[in-house]
C-alpha cells in the first residue's frame, strides 16, 4: 500500500500541513520538528509528491476554488457570492487569480481538483466546505498539494481552515429562544454530512440539555441541501411529529421554506432563526432574525491563510475563526412568545 502524507504526520506526530510545511523547507518550521518528520518519512519510504515540490518553487499566481454546488443553484446562495468576493479581494490584493469550478458531487470535485494539480494550474486549492470522510480533502493530503477548507475538518489539526464558531453561534441562538419562552424548539438542518450542521446541531442540543429540555429526535431534521424548497419539505417532517414553538435553521434559504411550512399548517407565529443574514431576510414580511456569519471574511481568510502557507511567510497557524453575530428581526419579536415568558 502507498505512504501518504497523512501516515507521515501520524509517524510523526504533527499535523499533515506541518510535513506538506516540512517537505517545502518552510523556514518557520524548526529544525527539531524537521528532523522529526524526515525521520518518519525515511522510516516509511515516503516520497514526496514531485509536482508539488515544483509547483513550491515556481508560483502560477492562480488558486483553484471548488464549489459544492451546481450551476442552477450556485447564485441563488449568497452565502457563496460573499464568500467568493472576499477571495476575490484578498487573493487580488496579494496578486493572485482564482480559477474556480462548480458540482454535483464530491466526485466532480475530486476530478476538477485532479485536473487542477496535474495540469499545473494552480498553487493552492481552496474548498467551500467540509464533509464527513472528505474526498476532496483526502485527495489532496495524499498528494501533499497546499489547500485550505471553509469549515472545520473533522480533524482539525490536519489541514489549514477557517470557519465560525457555530456550535456556539446555534448555543446562544437557542439560548436566547429559550430565554423568550420556547420550551419544544425544533432544529431544520441541511445536509447532515457536513460539519457545519453538525456543529451547529451539537450547539442546539447542548443548550437543550443545560436548560433541561427535552432532546426529541421528531424535533429535528436534515435536508438534501440547502434550499427553501428542502427547508420546506424538512418543516414538514417536524410538523408530522409535533408542533415546536421556535426553530433553529441552519440556513436562510432552509428558513424561508420553514416559514411557508409553517404558515400552511396554520403556524405562521412560531419564533424562526436563519443563519447567513442574506439581503432578503432582511425586507421580507415577517424579517427574518438571522446569524450573520460574514462570509466575506471567511473567503478572505481562507485565501490569505493558503498564500501565506504557499509563499512561507507570516505565522504558522493552520486555522482562523470569523465572529458570528445573531440580528434578531420580526421572526423573535416578543409577541412570538408567551406573554409569561422569563425575560
Amino acid at each position: 500500500m502507498r505512504v501518504t502524507i497523512s501516515d507521515v504526520a501520524r509517524e510523526a506526530g504533527v499535523s499533515a500541513s506541518t510535513v506538506s510545511r516540512v517537505i517545502h523547507d518552510n523556514p518557520r518550521i524548526s529544525t527539531e520538528t524537521k528532523v522529526r518528520v524526515r525521520d518518519a518519512m525515511e522510516q516509511l519510504h515516503y516520497v514526496p509528491n514531485a509536482l508539488a515540490r515544483g509547483l513550491a518553487r515556481s508560483s502560477t499566481g492562480n488558486l483553484g476554488l471548488i464549489l459544492p454546488n451546481s450551476s442552477d443553484n450556485l447564485f441563488m446562495n449568497p452565502f457563496f457570492i460573499e464568500a467568493m468576493r472576499g477571495i476575490g479581494v484578498e487573493a487580488q490584493s496579494r496578486g493572485y487569480n482564482i480559477m474556480f469550478s462548480f458540482s454535483n458531487n464530491e466526485e466532480e470535485e475530486v476530478g476538477f481538483i485532479r485536473n487542477y494539480i496535474h495540469s499545473r494550474w494552480v498553487d493552492g486549492i481552496i474548498l467551500l466546505a467540509s464533509r464527513e470522510n472528505d474526498r476532496c480533502m483526502a485527495y489532496l493530503q495524499d498528494r501533499g498539494f497546499p489547500f485550505v477548507v471553509v469549515g472545520r475538518p473533522e480533524d482539525a489539526g490536519s489541514a489549514l481552515w477557517v470557519d465560525n464558531d457555530n456550535f456556539h453561534a446555534v448555543y446562544n441562538a437557542t439560548n436566547l429562544l429559550i430565554d423568550r419562552g420556547s420550551r419544544c424548539p425544533a432544529f431544520a438542518g441541511g445536509p447532515e454530512a457536513f460539519s457545519v450542521t453538525r456543529d451547529r446541531l451539537n450547539g442546539f442540543r447542548q443548550a437543550l440539555r443545560i436548560r433541561g429540555l427535552r432532546d426529541d429526535d421528531g424535533m429535528v431534521g436534515f435536508g438534501a441541501d440547502f434550499s427553501e424548497a428542502e427547508g420546506s419539505r424538512t418543516m414538514e417532517r417536524i410538523l408530522s411529529a409535533g408542533t415546536p414553538d421556535a426553530v433553529v435553521t441552519t440556513d436562510d434559504h432552509i428558513a424561508f421554506g420553514v416559514l411557508e411550512a409553517l404558515e400552511n399548517a396554520g403556524a405562521g407565529t412560531v419564533a424562526v432563526v436563519g443563519f447567513n443574514n442574506t439581503l432578503r431576510g432582511r425586507y421580507q414580511r415577517p424579517t427574518l432574525s438571522s446569524v450573520d456569519v460574514n462570509p466575506a471574511a471567511l473567503g478572505a481568510g481562507a485565501a490569505g491563510l493558503l498564500i501565506d502557507h504557499v509563499r512561507g511567510v507570516g505565522e504558522p497557524v493552520d486555522h482562523r475563526i470569523v465572529d458570528t453575530v445573531l440580528i434578531e428581526r420580526e421572526t423573535t419579536a416578543p409577541e412570538r412568545f408567551p406573554p409569561s415568558a422569563e425575560r
